[in-house]
């Protein structure tokens, strides 16, 4: 990423900037040690893609024991997942252009654009307006993690089509839709909503204006603020405001949505909901993220994939401002995942029912580890914090060790032996791989193992 703040980041970050971490995160000058192999990278991303990818569609299923990924609970992975996996294939590309592996940079750019179009074509075409509960957009979060991904996609192959689709759900989710009906996840505080983003919009087909009280969750509003960021950095210098919004009315207002933003629109929304954000769902003296807020009350487990936002947002944040205390929360979040919310097994944990751990939403917290070490990259490799790298790579190490070596794919709890006898869903399967792609350019290629 081509931040205007990055080299001066990177240079300021060379100043020790205080960590409670207790696995050496202070220390960033020792090497990143790793028997995990260029060759183990792609073996385990390749593994991944044969049992997942439905080569039919080109988008994911849920577990190794579908045949084919048809729709909402029919056999493909959860919409808000799917995002994901694209991610993996964009860090694909990347990993095999540094390793300067021509033959691979070209197959998984063709994978990258088939993956992205199955998904388009399955899901409506990202008609972001319409709220189909098999294959279309009836939650807030679902669409953003998809905007997050189309502008990753746009920074990395310049395709306009995935910007604009990035910029239209993004106004979806911040403004509402004409067809819908619902009032916006924006918590407008001028219209005495209180700030922040709401989560959802209810009923999903004839929906009531949010209130207040209402739930707004982590899982929309740190991932709203990596959407602006990475919107701001794709957007033009010289664009101007969209003189061609939508507006339209109903019984709870009259409503106006832009197609997209100018570049300092985005930005200014990043730091509005970063500022509600922190203060309403994150202890920055510790570093933990609460999963929501209702009213008065932020409550909730912490998650491994809200902490990974909330280091998305804060070191993206840095990197454009400079301003340390963006990092410091990035490196407290950070601290707080290994130190605490892994310190049972030394490893990310995997938040599943352990009662229910085959129910969807279950099967779905498999996804969170490699959600995490998305936004942990940009710490280590554009923050200058390298000294998290090594608790990655030994997540890594144990997951590959423990792998089903007949599939090559683990599951969610890596720390023991993974076989065949359980069902294994797409998310918990896409941590190792996920985890690889996105450390290894940096611990194998200049080691050249």
């Amino acid at each position: 990423m081509n931040y205007k703040f990055l080299l001066a980041a990177i240079t300021s970050a060379a100043i020790c900037i205080g960590t409670n971490a207790k696995t050496n995160t202070s220390d960033k000058t020792s090497e990143t040690a790793t028997g995990i192999t260029v060759s183990d990278v792609w073996t385990a991303y390749d593994a991944f893609n044969d049992v997942y990818l439905d080569r039919n569609k080109y988008i994911y299923k849920n577990t190794d024991r579908d045949h084919a990924a048809k729709g909402r609970d029919r056999g493909a992975a959860a919409i808000w997942c799917q995002p994901m996996y694209v991610d993996m294939a964009i860090n694909a590309v990347e990993f095999a252009k540094k390793s300067g592996d021509k033959k691979r940079e070209k197959e998984y750019s063709e994978l990258l654009g088939k993956i992205i179009d199955g998904n388009i074509a399955h899901y409506l075409n990202f008609d972001f307006d319409d709220c189909d509960l098999n294959r279309g957009w009836f939650i807030y979060d679902d669409i953003q993690w998809w905007t997050i991904t189309m502008a990753r996609a746009y920074l990395a192959t310049g395709n306009e089509l995935y910007r604009t689709l990035a910029e239209k759900s993004f106004a979806r989710v911040w403004y509402g839709s004409p067809r819908v009906g619902d009032t916006g996840s924006y918590a407008d505080p001028e219209k005495g909503l209180g700030g922040g983003m709401f989560w959802q919009w209810q009923p999903i087909d004839a929906p009531r204006a949010n209130e207040a009280g209402h739930g707004k969750m982590s899982c929309i509003n740190f991932p709203t603020i990596v959407a602006a960021m990475l919107l701001h950095e794709a957007a033009p210098e010289d664009r101007t405001e969209d003189p061609n919004a939508t507006w339209w009315g109903n019984k709870y207002g009259v409503f106006k949505r832009p197609n997209y933003e100018t570049k300092e629109r985005y930005l200014e929304m990043a730091k509005e909901i970063y500022d509600w954000s922190t203060k309403n769902l994150a202890d920055t003296t510790t570093g933990m993220i609460h999963d929501s807020r209702h009213g008065d009350h932020a409550g909730g487990h912490p998650l491994i994939y809200n902490q990974g936002t909330y280091i998305g947002a804060s070191a993206l944040l840095y990197l454009n401002t400079g301003d340390e205390r963006y990092l410091r929360n990035a490196m407290k979040g950070a601290d707080y995942s290994i130190n605490v919310m892994s310190a049972e097994h030394g490893m990310l944990p995997w938040a599943h029912n352990h009662r229910k751990p085959y129910d969807q939403g279950s099967l779905e917290q498999g996804v969170y580890p490699a959600i995490w070490v998305e936004y942990m990259k940009i710490l280590t490799d554009e923050c200058g914090q390298p000294q998290y790298r090594q608790f990655i790579v030994h997540n890594i190490e144990e997951g590959w060790k423990n792998r089903d070596r007949n599939r090559n794919i683990c599951d969610g709890e890596s720390w023991k032996p993974t076989t065949d006898e359980n069902m294994i869903g797409s998310y918990a399967a896409s941590s190792v791989p996920a985890m690889m792609l996105a450390i290894a350019p940096q611990v194998l290629v200049k080691g050249k193992k």
